[in-house]
């Protein structure tokens, strides 16, 4: 970004040479340069892959170096995680915004409230990247807004040593807009379809996409059964397509993150084309459930038969035309996923698991490390994991192990309240606490996310605030459980009418009209009242 100086002469000599008649101020000018940095979602693309590429490189230098996410599903939810993030810790660095597909269905789908099944509408997944990097661009030109007003104040009292104090700050002013790990379910639809919202997500913005091994018309959620996978030719054309997509935008570096549901998911819709024994096609096929026949007469009508091992092997198929994969096969089904896709374009992992356990991610993690060096993940740290009890449970197992006397504990009701001042629990609440640093020092996972954070905030937040409103607390209830909360811990939008812009409004006023502006944050506006 250019200082503010530079900015300044840069449009007095644009002025000069269209003589005065623009009637512009080239400081106000540049004001307005300054908070709208990034013109297009290209723009942003291409300067959060940078960003995601040297934290990348950072991570394979020290793997305390990891990164984080939270899950979004509305601009100003993503809006405020960056807020925050700049009030509490004073800079962006290693920490993203996730797009979930889950959310989207749940929470954005014109037919209401959805599963996990990819049938929301593909438009609103690029409509939502755009409206995030919307809001987002909006926390930066408010922010500098209020700089640009303090560098006046400070101006008016003659206090060069501020001024001077407040141009650095503007001259070093840290963005907002941070890399957005975004969705494609399993890319709705077949390659060029892919392509085609690939493109569209890469122009709102998006450096990284992430795509799942799963049949399109069969999604499901990677926590729910039912899953169905695809034989690795025709993940690995989506991979290639989301590429071309990222290329022909001209974001070279983008991010694709190739996720297996494997470990869950126990069927396939196709057996794969396989035109030499070993190949990728007979792997996948290998690992198919069945019976080996003899002879024509062990095949029924409709049946389907494929040679495998030099064996006639008939698949078990259901009802619903699926096959099967044998039981147990889930691990090894991962490990070839995640170096296939790696050895053919994916620059990123996500294997989705049934539990958050830091040796089971690990051990295959080491496998894939035998193939690929220097693979990584990003990992969904979910909230459809039960934490507590998960973690509880470890510890018992552990306990147990060790040879330690557990009697005192029933293990299948470690949620129980009762436990929650005991040694277990707390050391269960221990490993959680270090459960990302752990898992990405032992494990390989250079990103960790919660995918849907903020519908379970909402949903807690909103059941408190209904309880007491609506109860006896009355409006003591928003005031004390909201508004004192706000104002003692600062959060910015407690002056709501700043946070949607109020301000920067009175500024352009200012700008285009002067003296003349009737500007709404005068001595009778109640904010002030903050």
């Amino acid at each position: 970004m250019s200082d503010y100086k530079t900015e300044i002469d840069a449009l007095s000599s644009l002025r000069a040479t269209n003589g005065e008649t623009w009637g512009i101020d080239p400081e106000y000018a540049a004001r307005m340069r300054l908070q709208n940095r990034f013109k297009t979602g290209l723009d942003i693309a291409r300067y959060t892959a940078q960003i995601m590429r040297q934290d990348m490189a950072e991570y394979d230098a020290d793997s305390a170096q990891y990164t984080q996410s939270l899950g979004c599903w509305h601009g100003f939810i993503g809006q405020q995680k960056l807020i925050a993030i700049k009030k509490h810790f004073g800079t962006t660095k290693k920490r993203y915004l996730y797009l979930s597909g889950w959310m989207i269905a749940a929470l954005r789908s014109e037919f209401g409230p959805l599963p996990d099944q990819s049938m929301h509408e593909k438009t609103s997944v690029p409509a939502l990247i755009e409206e995030l990097y919307t809001f987002l661009r909006q926390a930066d030109a408010r922010e500098l807004g209020g700089l640009f007003r303090q560098l006046d104040t400070a101006r008016e009292a003659g206090d060069a040593a501020k001024e001077a104090e407040l141009q650095g700050q503007i001259d070093n002013f840290q963005t907002h807009v941070v890399p957005i790990i975004a969705d494609i379910d399993a890319g709705f639809g077949n390659e060029e379809a892919t392509y085609l919202l690939a493109k569209k997500m890469i122009e709102a913005g998006a450096c990284a996409i992430q795509i799942e091994n799963q049949v399109s018309d069969e999604k499901q959620c990677g926590h729910q059964d039912g899953k169905v996978t695809v034989p690795h030719s025709d993940f690995l054309a989506k991979i290639r397509a989301v590429r071309y997509a990222f290329l022909e935008l001209g974001v070279e570096d983008g991010v694709i993150v190739a996720r297996t549901d494997s470990l869950g998911a126990g069927l396939t819709k196709q057996i794969a084309v396989t035109n030499e024994p070993g190949d990728l096609g007979d792997q996948y096929n290998a690992f198919l459930d069945g019976d080996y026949v003899e002879s024509a007469d062990d095949i029924a009508n409709g049946d389907v038969v494929v040679k495998a091992n030099g064996k006639l092997l008939k698949p078990k198929r259901l009802a619903s035309g699926l096959f099967q994969f044998k039981k147990g096969s889930g691990e090894d089904r991962v490990v070839l996923d995640c170096i296939t896709s790696l050895q053919n374009g994916a620059d990123l992992l996500w294997i989705e698991t049934e539990k958050p356990h830091v040796g089971q991610i690990a051990a295959m993690v080491n496998r894939i490390r035998e193939a690929v060096p220097n693979a990584k993940l990003v990992y969904n740290n979910s909230p459809s994991f039960n934490w507590t009890l998960n973690f509880r449970q470890q510890v018992f197992d552990a306990m147990a192990e060790a040879g330690k006397d557990v009697s005192a504990y029933d293990r299948a009701d470690l949620m129980s309240v009762d436990y929650d001042e005991t040694e277990l629990a707390k050391d269960a609440d221990e490993r959680i606490r270090t459960f990302q640093a752990d898992a990405a020092r032992e494990a390989g996972i250079f990103h960790h996310l919660i995918t849907l954070p903020t519908y379970h905030t909402a949903a807690l937040s909103t059941d408190n605030l209904a309880k007491e409103y609506f109860g006896d607390a009355g409006m003591l209830g928003y005031v004390e459980g909201v508004q004192r909360k706000e104002i003692r811990q600062s959060i910015a939008c407690v002056k709501h009418q700043n946070m949607a812009g109020s301000d920067m409004g009175d500024d352009h006023k200012e700008y285009f009209s002067g003296d003349a502006a009737l500007k709404a944050s005068g001595k009778d506006n109640t904010m002030n009242q903050f």
